[in-house]
Parts: C-alpha cells; structure tokens; sequence
C-alpha cells in the first residue's frame, strides 16, 4: 500500500510525532496551480455521488439531471481542475502557437469566451496578454458570479466583464472579436450547432474560432484506453444528463469524436475543421474556418 505521509520519528510519542507531506505527493494533493493538481477531481466524484438516484432515474425515463444538481462542490471543482491549464500552457504555448491569435491578442485584441464557467480562462488570457480584453458568457448565474469574483482577486476586474447571458443575444457583439473561444463545454452544449454558429458571427473579419475538448479517440474502440474510460465517466454521471436536461438536445456527451464535431462545424456554417497540431494528454484544439 502506498502511503501518503511520511513520520519523522516512529519511536516518538503520538502527541511529538511530526508527519510530512512529500513533495510528489504534495503536487497532487496540494499544488493548486500544478497541471499533475488532481484533489478537485474527488471533489467532483462527490458532487455526482449525491445525484445518483437523480442519474438513475433519468437513464431509465430518457430526461436529464441540470448542472445546478450538483451544486457548489461541482461549480468549484469544474474551475479549480483546468485553472493550473488556463493560467500557464494555454497562453505560454498554445495560443501562442496560433500566430494570428497571438499578434491580435499581443496588440490589444478582443476575446469573447463562450461558456466561460470559473473564469480561469478569460483570467488567463487577460494575464497572459495585459492588452488584451475578454469577454465572458455564461447562461449559469452562479458560475458568472464566481467568474466576477475570481477576476478581481486575480487583478483583472478592469479587462474581464463575465455576463450573464447568451452571447449571440447580446447587442453590439457581432464581428468584433478577434478570438471566440469555447473551453471544454461544446459538448456539454443541448444545440451545440447554434453556439457554434454563434462563434462564428461573433467574429471579427480575419478572427480565430477555437474549440478546446477532451481528446478522445477518433473513432469508437473497445476497450478505450485510459483518457477514453475517464470520458465516458464523466460522460455519463455528468455531461450527457445535463445535456438531457434541455429540450430539444442532441445530447452529445463528453465523448465528442473529432467527425462529429466537424459535423456540427458543417451545420454552423464552416467550411471545415482544422485539428491543430498541438499535444495535451487530455484536450484536442480544434480551428472551424471558413
């Protein structure tokens, strides 16, 4: 059995005894802003664990379980999992790899994020790009608030609005963005292909449209490998009976092949898909064009 602690002394008396973290297990347990940060992850176990009976009962009925069952524990564990992602790769390597999005941003650029949840991602963009401003779009009122909360503690209340609204009804966004942006939630999405035609109207002439989803496999396999299991664990105890949740819905999952996104893309508008070139053990960045 593998320990967590290590004791200073074994021969000391239980009210001397000193206990250590190590520092490899400290990354997992406690280094909040570590990519190898997993403790949200139990987090958001507990949050489904409650809805269980809810679960059941959708999967034998054909209706959904809202994101708002599974309460604070979920809404904080969501935000808290991709933070360590937000604030360093995703403006230190990927968007710098996309070098039209990298010169708008770097020169003052616009960026509308599209289901921004936490904020992680718009307060990583704003940091990694100080001329740079973002706005956020949410329909769940508790994740705006807590998106307004995190921007100001990070010291980019100034350049981040969040909203509470659906971006494509706001008035006086259409083509004025240099990057529409939507981080892991297309999928989660009940009419994904209107968001995505949204994104596209929302861009300016010459923007970037970029999906982040899971990185699944390109095509169904049994059995999945490890990062497909995991998919089809949140996919099932979250992600699909939230989908649900939404009349109509085509109730896609967290499992979102690369085609069937395309497909969506194709439905919106776009001409094609770009898959980019870019490594992440658990997301794919997908470019719509055209």
């Amino acid at each position: 059995m593998i320990g967590y602690l290590t004791v200073d002394d074994v021969g000391a008396g239980a009210d001397e005894r000193r206990f250590e973290l190590p520092a490899t297990h400290a990354e997992v347990l406690a280094a909040e802003l570590s990519l190898s940060y997993c403790l949200p992850l139990a987090s958001i176990t507990a949050a489904f664990g409650r809805q269980l009976g809810d679960l059941v009962d959708a999967y034998r009925t054909g209706a959904g379980v809202g994101w708002a069952k599974f309460g604070d524990d979920g809404l904080q564990a969501q935000a808290a999992a991709n933070r360590p992602m937000f604030l360093s790769p995703l403006t230190t390597e990927y968007l710098p790899a996309i070098a039209a999005v990298h010169a708008a941003l770097g020169a003052g650029g616009r960026v509308a994020d599209i289901g921004s949840g936490g904020g992680w991602s718009s307060i990583g963009i704003a940091l990694g790009y100080p001329r740079s401003t973002v706005d956020g779009f949410d329909l769940d009122g508790p994740s705006v608030d807590l998106a307004r909360a995190n921007a100001t503690a990070a010291g980019v209340g100034d350049r981040v609005r969040f909203v509470h609204a659906d971006a494509g009804a706001t008035a006086g966004t259409a083509g004025s963005y240099d990057l529409v942006c939507a981080f892991e939630c297309i999928h989660d999405m009940p009419d994904p292909v209107s968001v995505l035609a949204t994104m596209r109207s929302l861009a300016a002439p010459g923007g970037t449209v970029l999906v982040v989803d899971e990185r699944v496999a390109e095509s169904f396999t049994a059995p999945g490998d490890e990062v497909e299991r995991l998919m089809y664990g949140y996919s099932i105890t979250c992600c699909l009976p939230d989908g649900r949740s939404h009349t109509p819905s085509v109730a896609t999952g967290t499992v979102m092949r690369p085609s069937t996104l395309k497909g969506y893309a194709r439905q919106a508008g776009f001409a094609g898909l770009e898959i980019l070139p870019l490594e992440n053990d658990f997301f794919r960045l997908y470019r719509p064009h055209g």
